[in-house]
């Protein structure tokens, strides 16, 4: 049995042309991905390495599109050796995952060849997230702070005392959380609320201090959500 050994030109599935034109569309429409990304951010998690991520990732996204083609038996050999990666960094914020498959979808259509619909569905969907920047749509105006409360787990029911404070100074509050903390000697007590007008954060910290034998109290303050 003679095996063979010849090497296979692959290339004429598609041209330098192409591989040229589905790599620099796909890099000048994820850069317009990222510059829409940085002009819209509002928190502070803005991450630099994240928006290099966005151009890079939807570059080579093209590059698998263009190994791939119609060929089933190389889709699934990339789908194995990609699922070995793992990535062990959180998304901070929802929208960042809109923003990754953004530029996934559009080097999936560079590296399908399908130039014009990626230029014409990037151009439509950051003009959609523009106007919702600049708008602010559904923003709501609600200001709420997330209250963390630490009293000693002596047996005794410091929660009352603290529902006091809260009562006084809050327009309304909820607990969402009970933990255990400091080897069981401390429990943190964490609430959200929205404070009365002319009560500022440090009059509550102040408050709280006096009914949980000084323990720690924290105030954060924040627009539409709080990280916790």
């Amino acid at each position: 049995m003679n095996l063979d050994f010849t090497l296979t030109d692959l290339s004429g599935t598609f041209s330098v042309t192409d591989v040229v034109l589905a790599l620099s569309l796909s890099f000048v429409l994820s850069l317009a991905v990222a510059w829409v990304y940085r002009a819209t951010h509002r928190n502070v998690s803005y991450s630099q390495s994240y928006v290099h991520t966005l151009i890079i990732l939807g570059m080579i996204i093209a590059l698998i599109m263009l190994v791939v083609g119609s060929n089933i038996a190389r889709a699934f050999a990339l789908v194995g050796a990609l699922s070995v990666v793992r990535f062990r960094n959180a998304i901070k914020e929802t929208r960042d995952v809109g923003f990754i498959f953004l530029v996934m979808g559009i080097g999936m259509a560079c590296g399908t060849r399908f130039y014009l619909l990626a230029a014409i569905a990037d151009a439509m969907i950051l003009g959609v997230i523009m106007l919702m920047h600049r708008f602010d749509w559904f923003h709501l105006d609600v200001q709420r702070q997330v209250v963390k409360v630490q009293v000693p787990a002596d047996g005794m029911d410091h929660s009352a005392a603290v529902q006091d404070v809260l009562i006084a100074r809050t327009k309304e509050f909820e607990l969402i959380s009970t933990e255990s903390i400091r080897g069981g000697s401390l429990t943190e007590l964490c609430y959200t609320a929205r404070l009365k007008q002319g009560v500022a954060p440090g009059d509550l910290v102040t408050a709280l201090n006096e009914v949980t034998a000084g323990q720690r109290a924290t105030v954060l303050t924040g627009y539409d959500q709080t990280d916790m």
